[in-house]
């Protein structure tokens, strides 16, 4: 994949991100993207908001949900907010940006399986969430995506997937969940 990520490959895009992927954000102005962050706190409605329409001009939001959902201590009560985080952020910039624009691209980040107790529980939920949002916002060309990285994934690795996915190839991948570092399926 690394052939294919190439400098000025993401030139004039606009890549966003919420709840963290500062990883992703790193390797995606590499390729020439320009890489604002979602400044709020994703559990307030109205601040995500004011937050999306600052923003201005989007083509993709990567939304991290393993980051808020490490650092709330990745029990039951991070679960549920590093969802409502993304939801927040993905409702937000769609309605901000990506709808008004004719479409655009969401990548849902879920933590990888030893992040805590309930870690599958939120990956699933965010596979869901981008299967789900496929269908439902279909009708604006907006393409949502998921990331699941496995306990031996590197940062980098979900970073260079995410581009991959913000860059014109990228274009062809809707509702679809990535899972990344799986062995052992026959």
């Amino acid at each position: 994949m690394t052939s294919v990520l190439r400098p000025g490959l993401l030139d004039g895009v606009v890549v966003a991100t919420a709840g963290g992927g500062i990883a992703v954000a790193e390797a995606c102005a590499r390729l020439g993207a320009t890489t604002p962050v979602l400044e709020a706190d994703l559990l307030d409605e109205p601040a995500v908001t004011a937050a999306a329409e600052a923003l201005g001009a989007v083509d993709v939001l990567v939304c991290d949900a393993a980051e808020p959902f490490a650092a709330a201590g990745g029990g039951l009560p991070a679960l549920r907010g590093a969802l409502d985080g993304a939801w927040n952020a993905a409702r937000a910039v769609t309605n901000a940006a990506l709808r008004p624009a004719g479409g655009g691209k969401l990548v849902l980040l879920a933590p990888p399986p030893g992040a805590g107790e309930h870690a599958g529980a939120l990956a699933a939920a965010v596979e869901n969430l981008a299967r789900t949002l496929s269908v439902e916002w279909a009708r604006y060309g907006i393409r949502p995506t998921a990331i699941a990285p496995g306990d031996a994934t590197t940062q980098a690795e979900v970073a260079l997937l995410a581009a991959y996915l913000a860059s014109p190839a990228g274009d062809y991948f809707s509702g679809c969940a990535f899972r990344l570092g799986l062995v052992g399926l026959g």
